[in-house]
Formats: C-alpha cells, sequence, structure tokens
C-alpha cells in the first residue's frame, strides 16, 4: 500500500474532522478512500464515455466516400 500526504484547506481538514467524530466513519483515512473512490469511479464512466465519442468520430471520419 502507497502512503501519500497531502495538504488540505483549513475548511476541508474541519469537515473530515466532523464526519470522524459524528460517527459517520471510522478515521480520517476512511473518510478520504472513500471520497477517492467515489471520485474515481464517477471518472472512469466519464472517461470511458469520451472515448466512445471519440471512437464513434473516428468511425464517421473513415466512412467509405459514396
Amino acid at each position: 500500500m502507497k502512503t501519500l500526504q497531502v495538504e488540505l484547506p483549513d475548511q476541508m481538514a474541519r469537515e473530515i474532522t466532523e464526519a470522524v467524530e459524528t460517527g459517520k466513519f471510522k478515521n480520517a483515512t476512511e473518510v478520504v478512500l472513500v471520497a477517492l473512490h467515489e471520485f474515481i469511479s464517477s471518472r472512469r464512466f466519464e472517461l470511458m464515455e469520451q472515448q466512445q465519442l471519440k471512437d464513434i468520430a473516428w468511425v464517421l471520419n473513415e466512412k467509405p466516400a459514396e
């Protein structure tokens, strides 16, 4: 497993602390892991869609002249 060190804006750090203190998460690491997982999951769909649109455009441009 890889360890990353990041600096967060104060407001974001407070929100993470609040999420842990209210029992929504076990610790700050869990908050960050869940957030990154959600970001990557949503981004993966967007990237796949962009690639599909590029593929469609390529096919349309390669269509034989009639």
